[in-house]
């Protein structure tokens, strides 16, 4: 609006011709003759509405009327669920399409508009068949229940994918990080650390912001272990963990137990026999505990540092989950406060962001945009921790 009012009061003037203005506007002398005639009448230059005054498709004030009062006599009822029960009690005004219903429910506020969310930048779901013993770890929480005093049972379970073996079982009185790092601590002081470790993306494991990731699986990353993440709504990807939670249900919670301390001991005594007794057909009809063996990566009591190649950029992530980015701020993800980020540069002007071995996303450094991180980019190696 001011380029154009600084055009007209230009050639108000008279010190300049259309022709000069429009050749130092880069505008047309028909446009420029427009804004100044629209000024002239109107006492400013904003543009026309296009909209027609009059609209001879327009839905009628009458049959507006009995859509309104038929809604509001079914209010549960959809716009294609209205058109029918119209169409039928009064077959002869030519009642509009269910989507022109629609939209007169939702100019009175009838119905709401579903708001569309911008989906959450997911990396890449990549999921691996084990062949050895701690390639892949998998874990999850059955369903929490009642132990008969009242108290709330929280059975943690975790298993090494290629073996079957049962690494954890605990019945737990709450499921918050705290408490599921801690079992996880016991599990690699005592068998090591594997290359992968499979979950679903429900807290403690997953977090809905970039890459998924929680506090959990920061700390997993910092000691080499790489989240294995399914697809929401698809358990059917961790199917062998929800067939043991299957049978630990039907052979340990039915009925619960009088206590949660009880309920450890009917845990204990099942683990003991499915990893030592129990025969499985996976396994070539033995029990886990023939085929499994301690990896030979140790827990470290201290997290080891990240490395990152020479030619990356490395950003630290302050305590608000932001990077500084040429004097901007970009934020990635408050989980990562504190930790190290690199930014590997595969076009111009385009990074991929990578914690660890674990690409979260891509940099438009031009626009300051987190993109999506691009399925191709995924695959390739990441650095060393």
């Amino acid at each position: 609006m001011d380029h154009r009012l600084q055009f007209v009061a230009e050639y108000l003037t008279g010190l300049y011709s259309m022709t000069e203005l429009a050749a130092a506007y880069n505008v047309s002398r028909r446009i420029g003759y427009y804004w100044v005639k629209r000024y002239q009448r109107d006492g400013h230059v904003q543009p026309a509405s296009r909209r027609p005054h009059t609209s001879p498709h327009a839905t009628s004030p009458a049959i507006v009327d009995r859509i309104q009062a038929a809604r509001a006599a079914h209010p549960s009822w959809g716009a294609g669920t209205l058109r029918n029960w119209l169409g039928r009690r009064e077959p002869d005004p030519p009642w509009p399409c269910r989507d022109t219903i629609h939209e007169v429910l939702r100019r009175t506020g009838a119905v709401r508009q579903r708001v569309r969310r911008r989906p959450p930048l997911h990396p890449p779901v990549q999921l691996t068949a084990p062949t050895q013993a701690n390639a892949l770890w998998t874990t999850d929480y059955k369903g929490e229940f009642r132990t008969r005093d009242g108290t709330w049972c929280y059975p943690f379970t975790l298993r090494d994918g290629c073996t079957r073996y049962v690494l954890r079982c605990t019945a737990l009185r709450a499921h918050t990080r705290a408490v599921t790092q801690a079992e996880f601590v016991q599990a690699f002081r005592r068998y090591g650390l594997p290359e992968r470790i499979r979950s679903d993306n429900g807290p403690p494991f997953g977090a809905p912001g970039l890459g998924r990731l929680s506090r959990l699986a920061v700390w997993w990353l910092r000691l080499g272990i790489v989240p294995e993440r399914i697809l929401p709504r698809h358990p059917e990807q961790n199917g062998a963990h929800e067939q043991f939670h299957a049978v630990l249900k039907r052979d340990t919670v039915r009925p619960p137990a009088a206590s949660v301390r009880a309920q450890q001991r009917r845990f204990t005594a099942f683990v003991t026999e499915y990893n030592t007794e129990r025969p499985h057909a996976a396994l070539g009809g033995v029990p886990p505990a023939e085929r499994y063996q301690p990896s030979p990566r140790p827990y470290p009591e201290r997290l080891p540092a990240l490395e990152y190649p020479a030619s990356w950029d490395v950003r630290r992530v302050n305590r608000r989950g932001a990077i500084s980015w040429r004097g901007h701020a970009v934020f990635l993800t408050e989980v990562l406060a504190g930790e190290s980020v690199g930014f590997e540069p595969i076009d111009e002007g385009l990074w991929l962001i990578r914690f660890a071995a674990v690409p979260l996303a891509r940099f438009d450094e031009r626009r300051r945009l987190v993109l999506p991180a691009a399925p191709a980019s995924a695959a390739s190696a990441g650095p060393r921790s």
